[in-house]
This record gives structure tokens, C-alpha cells and sequence, in this order.
């Protein structure tokens, strides 16, 4: 993974010491907080319904196990409300909504869909204190808010997947270190996000990003990007455009450059709603490439100050130093991985679900990828106690080199286990409870913190999400129903990406009054799922407590019309939408009669 600097370092801890003087002013009342609000919102510090929330910038997912025990460290002695503060919140959630919620949860950490992790109970007066020990391992919440270019993402299996063409981690380091700070894009219309991959499966959601770049190789063997503009979620759910095909590589930040200079002048920013690059390209079109082109050429033509150096590009690339691994011959792993198969499948028949779901095959074929579970009964998706990511921290050195990846899906992922491992691992991890072979299935859902926590949300998705979870625990069930991405959302905002799932579940208000809206046949992109689109809604909103019932009723459509191998996607393709719509509605009507 990435080795920072010594610049890198001092500039953390710099900004960490900025911090602090400006938190100390502002508790003294000499910084009044209009003033402090941006300040502090420049360093991830939001203000949610019940307390101050904390989002921690993870450039394109790298962690290393120092930074998770750092991580575990805030979980377990700053992510803690007053007991006053956490009973009148608990007290307002009991009010809320058709369904029960679940308890409050403190001394944990969130994993976004963006890769950043998130707490929710920081005292603000201790803020400065977590940013010290977020910069002593080279951690900051620099640009994950406001209108620049925030935390950019990628794949999180990049410089270790099997259908990679080109490792996107050196790339995406250098965009971060040219967006950090610009000074030309730091008012933007509208937040600004990138997300960039090397590999032929797209599991960084490209399309649905203000950009999504892809790292190629073109017939002659050069490396390039095909440039995709104007994606994004939220109330206007759009795909981005491709605008560039092939874009030689060290000319990238020149055209990025273009493409949000040109967004910068012509954006909207008398309405919040319209002001994200998705709606001016979908205005203008052509007339916005075009300027693009034109922009593009005028920084060409003016010296491109911004082209990239081989040197410069070789000097990032030997930051991302590789552990020393073992290599053997694709033949001689094949046999190697047989023998731990046959010789583990009797020690535990779960154990091959497991390798099925959760192993995913490497560069080296002498290694597995391997995503750890945080999906469980009992525990929101994306959350991770302050002991569980010590004991992640604690697999990562034992198994991966210190290392792990923030997915996409909201798990942590063990970029560089040996086969022969996997046994080993697979003990360790399911005793810590992260084995759980459902990666992929029903139950690994993507979900916001939603109404419970978020004060943009128009309702709570957690409440949801834990019973769904609930309903289906069965294995033999999930694994039946097979690859299906349901995605959970507390407000249009789309933080739980319900666009782009194959189910989407979006929250909103309606009378004062918690409903939900489904959606059938979203993509994020990926080749399971075909090209990124979003899904179709299905009918009027459903009420809290008849959420469940209609997921199920939509499913058994599937069971009951798919042909033998047939995924979900394709049935609904195949049999059309109205027939799970029909059923949808008519489990509304069922549940509506049950609680008459």
C-alpha cells in the first residue's frame, strides 16, 4: 500500500495543529461558530441530529492494521455520547416511525459507500484530541465535505485483480494530491466526486460518479483513460457520459483540469438541487463537451503546466510498496488450493461456502483476496465495534500483510492472504464472527445511517435493514436466491446507493411519517448486473412495517419464474416488471388485512 512522506506526515500534523487552534477560539468564544462552521467542515466535522459526526478521509480504500487499532482507539474512548444526550436521543427514536428501532449504538465506526469511515458520537470539545491520533497515523477528514473534490475511491481489489489491466492505486494518488487543496476548485458548485478502476469488472461504480475514469491499455499496448462525466444519484439519478474513449494517461489532471473548470463557470449555485455537474451535462450536453474540448486545448496550448512525468508517475508508483509474497506457477497453486479445499471441506462443510463467497482469486496465484463480513444479526451494515476492528487489525498482521481494504459494499477486505492460509484464517475469522459466507447475497446489504442518526434523512433505514436481516438468516435460503444487491437509503441523498441496487429501498416523509419506496432492476455497473441504470420504482411508497413483506413477496416472484441458473436481474428482465409490481402491491394489500 501507499508509504506516505515525509511531507505527507507534516502536513497532516500540520493541519491537525490548525485544527486544534481553531477549535480551542471557537469553545472561548472568540471564533464565533458561523465562522468556525467552515473550518471544521473542511476537516469532516458535521453536525448531525444528535451530535457531531466525524468522517475520515480513506484514499481509494487502503488501511493499514496501525491505523485500524487508531480507528478501534477513537471507537472506544471518543465515540461516546453524555448518558443524558444518549437517552434523550434514544427517547425521540422510540416516537418515530411504524417500526421498532434498534437500540443506539455507540463506540463503533461506520464504513461508507465511498470507502471513508464515519463516527457519530464525538464530542466536539474532543474533536482536536481524535484529530492528533487520526494524523499520528497519517489519517485527516480533509475534504470529505463541502463543495471540492472529496475522497477519491476505487476498486478495492486494484493492483491485485485477476481481470486488472492497469494497477489505478498510482493514478489515484496523484489526483489526490493534486485536488488536495486546490485553490481553484475549492467552492464548487456542488461536491465533486471521483472514482477510478483498472479492471474489465467495475467494482468502484464508475458510472454513477461526477467522474469515472478506467485505466487501459488500447491495441498498441499504451496506457490511457476512457473518461466518463456526469453521473451521479440523489433526486436526478443519472449514468455518466463517456466523453473521452481514450485519453493518454499523463495528460490526465490537464483534462480533469478542463472538465470542473468549466463546471466551476458554468454551475448552478442558486440551487442546491441543480448544482451538481449530472445536471449541467444533461442541460447543455454537447455544448458542455464542447467547451470541455476547448478549455482542454487552451491548457494544452498554454504550456500543460499539469502533463505528468514518467519520473513523477514512477516516483508515486514505488510508494506503493508490495509485501514480499510467494510465487509459484498458476498450475502449481491450482493443486495446492485442491489439496487445502478437500482437506478443510471435511473439517467444516461452511467452509466451503465460505471460500465461494468470500475468496476471490489473485494476481498471484498463490494468494487470495479475502472480504471479511460485517453484515450480521443484530449489527447495522457497515458498523464495526472498536473490538472488531482490533481483531481485524489483528488479521490484517497475521494474514495480509498489515493490510486491508474499505470495499465498496461497506466489509473490510484481506488483499494478500496465502492459500494456504485459508483454513487457518477461516477458523480465526468465523470465532471473531467475520465469516459469515453471504458477500454478495441479500444479506449483505448496502445501508446509510439514515433518520437514526442523520439529519438530512427523511427516515430511518437501520430499523429496515435489521428486519430484512431478521427474515432472511437461512443460508440454504440466501444461497438459492443468489447474487442479489439490495441497497438502503434514509433520503433522496442516496448515501446507501438504492439507485444502483438490484433492490432499492429509499426512505421518505410522507405526513410526518416514516414510508418507503422500492425499486427493481438498478446496476451499479458490474458485469453480474450488466450496465450501471437505476432502478424502477414500484407503485406508492409501503409503510415501515410492510417493507419485509413486500421484499419477500418480490422474491418469491423470482423463485417461482426463473429459469435453472437464472439471477435475479434477468428474470426481471425476462418477465417483465408488472409481475413483481403486482405481487408487491398485493403484499401491501395482505399486510394492510393482517393488522386490520
Amino acid at each position: 500500500m501507499y508509504q506516505y512522506t515525509e511531507f505527507d506526515r507534516e502536513f497532516v500534523q500540520a493541519r491537525a495543529a490548525q485544527y486544534r487552534d481553531q477549535l480551542t477560539r471557537n469553545l472561548a468564544g472568540t471564533l464565533g461558530d458561523d465562522e468556525f462552521r467552515p473550518l471544521r467542515l473542511q476537516n469532516g466535522w458535521y453536525i448531525q441530529r444528535y451530535a457531531p459526526m466525524l468522517r475520515v478521509a480513506v484514499p481509494y480504500g487502503e488501511l493499514n492494521s496501525a491505523q485500524l487499532r487508531v480507528l478501534a482507539t477513537i471507537a472506544r474512548d471518543y465515540d461516546a455520547p453524555s448518558p443524558e444526550l444518549l437517552a434523550q436521543a434514544q427517547a425521540t427514536q422510540d416516537k418515530i416511525g411504524h417500526i421498532a428501532a434498534p437500540r443506539l449504538t455507540t463506540h463503533y465506526a461506520h464504513f461508507t459507500t465511498r470507502q471513508n469511515v464515519q463516527f457519530n458520537w464525538i464530542p466536539l470539545e474532543k474533536s482536536a484530541d481524535v484529530m492528533e491520533l487520526l494524523a499520528s497515523v497519517n489519517l485527516h477528514g480533509i475534504q470529505t465535505s463541502g463543495n471540492c473534490i472529496r475522497n477519491i475511491t476505487s476498486d478495492e481489489r486494484a493492483g491485485i485483480a485477476v481481470d486488472e489491466a492497469v494497477d489505478p492505486r498510482p493514478y489515484a494518488e496523484v489526483l489526490r494530491q493534486w485536488s488536495t487543496l486546490h485553490p481553484e476548485f475549492a467552492y464548487l458548485p456542488r461536491k465533486f466526486k471521483i472514482a477510478i478502476t483498472g479492471a474489465i469488472e467495475d467494482r468502484a461504480a464508475i458510472a454513477w460518479h461526477d467522474i469515472g475514469l478506467r485505466v487501459l491499455r488500447n491495441a498498441k499496448g499504451e496506457v490511457g483513460f476512457q473518461v466518463f462525466v456526469g453521473g451521479g444519484m440523489g433526486r436526478t439519478p443519472v449514468i455518466g457520459t463517456e466523453i473521452r474513449a481514450f485519453l493518454p494517461w499523463n495528460q490526465i489532471i490537464n483534462y480533469l483540469e478542463a472538465v470542473v473548470r468549466v463546471y466551476n463557470g458554468w454551475g448552478r449555485r442558486d440551487n442546491i438541487y441543480k448544482a451538481r455537474i449530472k445536471i449541467l451535462v444533461k442541460a447543455e450536453g454537447q455544448r458542455y463537451f464542447d467547451e470541455v474540448e476547448a478549455e482542454y486545448q487552451r491548457i494544452l496550448a498554454n504550456g500543460a503546466h499539469h502533463t505528468i512525468p514518467q519520473a513523477e508517475l514512477d516516483r508515486v508508483s514505488a510508494c506503493f510498496v508490495a509485501p514480499v509474497l510467494t510465487q509459484c506457477s498458476a498450475s502449481d497453486a491450482e493443486a495446492r488450493i485442491a489439496r487445502i479445499l478437500k482437506a478443510a471441506a471435511e473439517d467444516d462443510v461452511e467452509f466451503g461456502r465460505w471460500i465461494e463467497r468470500n475468496v476471490a482469486a489473485h494476481k498471484n496465484p498463490d494468494m487470495r483476496a479475502v472480504t471479511l463480513s460485517f453484515k450480521r444479526l443484530g449489527q447495522a451494515p457497515g458498523d464495526a465495534t472498536a473490538d472488531q476492528l482490533k481483531l481485524a487489525a489483528d488479521l490484517a498482521d497475521k494474514y495480509s500483510a498489515g493490510e486491508v481494504r474499505v470495499t465498496h459494499d461497506q466489509n473490510l477486505l484481506l488483499p494478500w492472504v496465502g492459500c494456504d492460509q485459508l483454513p487457518e484464517l477461516w477458523r480465526e475469522a468465523r470465532k471473531a464472527g467475520f465469516a459469515r459466507p453471504n458477500i454478495h447475497l441479500l444479506s449483505d446489504m448496502i445501508a446509510c445511517p439514515g433518520g437514526d442518526y442523520c439529519a438530512l434523512a427523511n427516515a430511518r433505514s437501520l430499523p429496515i435493514a435489521a428486519a430484512i436481516t431478521e427474515r432472511y438468516q437461512d443460508l440454504d435460503e440466501l444461497f438459492d436466491l443468489g447474487e442479489i444487491d439490495l441497497h438502503i437509503s434514509g433520503c433522496i441523498n442516496s448515501c446507501g446507493h438504492h439507485h444502483s441496487g438490484h433492490i432499492g429501498i429509499l426512505g421518505v416523509d410522507k405526513d410526518g411519517q416514516e414510508w418507503y419506496q422500492v425499486t427493481l432492476g438498478g446496476s451499479d455497473g458490474s458485469t453480474l448486473s450488466g450496465a450501471a441504470k437505476a432502478g424502477k420504482v414500484v407503485g406508492p411508497s409501503f409503510a415501515a412495517d410492510e417493507v419485509v413483506d413486500v421484499i419477500e413477496a418480490v422474491l418469491e416472484v423470482y423463485k417461482d419464474q426463473r429459469t435453472a441458473g437464472e439471477t435475479f436481474t434477468d428474470a426481471l428482465q425476462r418477465v417483465g416488471f408488472d409481475a413483481f409490481k403486482n405481487a408487491a402491491n398485493a403484499a401491501r394489500h395482505a399486510t394492510a388485512r393482517a393488522t386490520a
